[in-house]
Parts: C-alpha cells; sequence; structure tokens
C-alpha cells in the first residue's frame, strides 16, 4: 500500500483542529454532554485508573484507510527515552494493574521490549497491540516468542476474516501475512485454552455502519478462521470507527458523515456509560502529553484545565478523578452495545 497518511499528501484534516471544527459544526440533535447527563453522569468523570496506555508514536508497517492515528511508514513521531523513562516511574509508583502498548505498530519503538522487560518485572500486565503482519518482517520475525517469553496478552487488529476485504482495507497481500502471523502465534500456545497466553481479535465495520452483535460475531469468526485457516483465538472485540483523522475522511468523501453522526447520536446507550474506557484509562502520547483516551489523544484534546497536562508532573492521586474531555466523537463510544478497545461496554 502507498503512502497514504493525511500528513504525507498535506490534507487539511491532518491537522486536529480542522477536525475538532468539522466535527463541532455538524447539526447534531443533542450534545454528548446532554446525553451523558441524561445517564446520570454531569459532568462526566473517571473513577480510576486501572489501564495506563501508551501511544508509543506513528511509525507503522502499514497505512490502513480507515486508520484513526494516521499511522504509516512516512510518520516519525516516536516516543523519547526520557518519556518512556517517565511513563514506567509513574506506572511503577502505582498500583495500576495492566499497561496497554499501542502505537502506530507499537514493537517498530527501538525500546519496545525493554518497555515490556520493565514492566513485567514490575509485576503489571502487559498489553500489545499488534498489527500481525509487522511479525512477518525480517528484524521482527521472533517478535511472537519474545510475547510469548514475557507472557504478554497480543491484542491483534483483523478487519475480517475474509482476505478481499481485509487487504481492501489495508493493503495487498496483508490477510495472508495476517494468517500466517496467528497461525504462529497459534504454535506457541496463544489462543489455545489453558495455556494462559491470550489472543484477541479487534475489528471494526468495513464502511459506515455500526458493529453488530459481539457475540454473535465472535462465534462466527472462531468457527469460520477454524475451518478456514486452522486458526484459535480467545476473544473478539468490536469497534466502532470512530470519526477521527482518515476514516472522517472517508466519511466526508464518501457523503456519510452527517448520517454516519446520527446514527451515532440516536444510537446512544446509556448504560455503555458506565463501561467507557475514558472512565478508567490514562492514555500518554509519544510527546508525554496525557489524554483520557486514544482517541481524544488523537483530536488533541487534553486532560481537564485542573489537572496534569504531562506525565513529568502527573501522580495517579492527581489524575484519579479527574473531568473527562469530551466531544462529538464521544457518541462512537456509546452507540449500541458501546465500544472501547476492549470491545463492547454492554450486552444490549
Amino acid at each position: 500500500m502507498g503512502l497514504i497518511t493525511l500528513l504525507n499528501t498535506r490534507h487539511p484534516l491532518a491537522e486536529t483542529a480542522t477536525q475538532r471544527a468539522t466535527l463541532a459544526a455538524l447539526p447534531l440533535a443533542r450534545t454528548f454532554e446532554t446525553a451523558t447527563a441524561s445517564a446520570g453522569h454531569a459532568p462526566l468523570r473517571t473513577t480510576s485508573i486501572s489501564v495506563l496506555q501508551l501511544n508509543v508514536g506513528k511509525r507503522c508497517n502499514q497505512a490502513c484507510h480507515h486508520c484513526h492515528v494516521d499511522a504509516g511508514p512516512d510518520r516519525t513521531e516516536v516516543m523519547a527515552p526520557d518519556v518512556v523513562d517517565a511513563c514506567l516511574r509513574f506506572l511503577e509508583a502505582s498500583d495500576i494493574p495492566t499497561l496497554d502498548i499501542t502505537g502506530g505498530a507499537p514493537e517498530l519503538h527501538p525500546l519496545f521490549r525493554d518497555v515490556v522487560r520493565r514492566a513485567r518485572a514490575a509485576g503489571r500486565h502487559v498489553m500489545d497491540r499488534c498489527n500481525l503482519t509487522i511479525t512477518r518482517l525480517p528484524n521482527y520475525a521472533d517478535l511472537p516468542e519474545f510475547l510469548a517469553e514475557h507472557r504478554v496478552e497480543v491484542v491483534a487488529s483483523l478487519p475480517s476474516f475474509a482476505g478481499r476485504q481485509t487487504d481492501a482495507q489495508r493493503g495487498d497481500g496483508v490477510f495472508a501475512d495476517s494468517i500466517a502471523a496467528l497461525q504462529r502465534f497459534n504454535e506457541l500456545g496463544y489462543g489455545i485454552e489453558g495455556s494462559g497466553l491470550l489472543l484477541q481479535l479487534v475489528t471494526n465495520p468495513f464502511g459506515a455502519f455500526l458493529p453488530g452483535a459481539q457475540a454473535a460475531l465472535e462465534a462466527n469468526w472462531k468457527r469460520e478462521l477454524h475451518r478456514r485457516h486452522g486458526v484459535s483465538f480467545n476473544r473478539l472485540y468490536t469497534i466502532t470507527n470512530m470519526p477521527i483523522s482518515r476514516y472522517l475522511q472517508f466519511l466526508i468523501d464518501s457523503g456519510n458523515l452527517q448520517g454516519y453522526m446520527d446514527r451515532l447520536v440516536s444510537s446512544f446507550n446509556p448504560a455503555a456509560v458506565e463501561g467507557l474506557m475514558c472512565r478508567s484509562t490514562l492514555s500518554v502520547g509519544w510527546d508525554g502529553r496525557l489524554y483520557d483516551c486514544d482517541f481524544n489523544q488523537m483530536l488533541d484534546l487534553g486532560t481537564d484545565a485542573e489537572a496534569p497536562h504531562t506525565i513529568f508532573n502527573a501522580t495517579p492521586a492527581s489524575l484519579a478523578a479527574r473531568r473527562i474531555a469530551v466531544g462529538p466523537h464521544c457518541f462512537g463510544c456509546t452507540a449500541g452495545s458501546g465500544s472501547s478497545c476492549g470491545g463492547a461496554t454492554t450486552t444490549s
């Protein structure tokens, strides 16, 4: 796939201010603040920090059409060593149980393995948000073994169990490489019952649609991937496409932006508010700035004015009950069964 990042093509939506203004200008039935207030959350606040999520950079070996990060091979943003150290010191000084490492392709960060080792030495559960194809590159061929050695949970993105649909979104040959990577993870015990090596798959709809029922999709995916390729995994996470970055561009170019946003607003589920990932996650950008979630990070919506703004002056106590920054994009996480980095948040 060619370099299609918004930044590389100098697209106006490469500016986060343009993205925020585009969403703010839409005539929606109600604001997200009004919606959450109707669910008993005025304002929306965090309940704790159970996940520290590090976005270690925007460099990626893929450039997917719907990427909300606008990641790609041409991106150069990378978390500096002093930021990495500050994040790990913050983690070690806290009782936060989980470190979630994302990107871009987080494994491309030169300190990725050091981060894993240090977090595991501190007794933390570590998650790697892996695009699978990174393991097919020569310099990263031993990555599955490393992850298995340190018992890292692999959260792997795969648009579809059908090759054509996956390649259409991610580039020719991506599906075949993804299946080969999954088969290698299975050989090491990942996704196999009783091994303790967790392999989760993440999928989002291809087009301007909401995800289907997660449980039903999971059963279908497990059946089809095993039947077609002998692949096993633990859970399927369905994630709603967020109107950010390249997916926002897709919505605008296809004439679906207003309709999609109206669908998100009308599908607001009050029960999904309780499970919003922003209520229990602290997201750290590659430059050390703090956000309530990865989506806010991509729109440059930092933490509340009364909370610390960078990892260098943050403490867990100063961030534990902060007010959450919200916007129209947040309806993506409360539509239908809800959506988070861990999939659907409700069963309704």
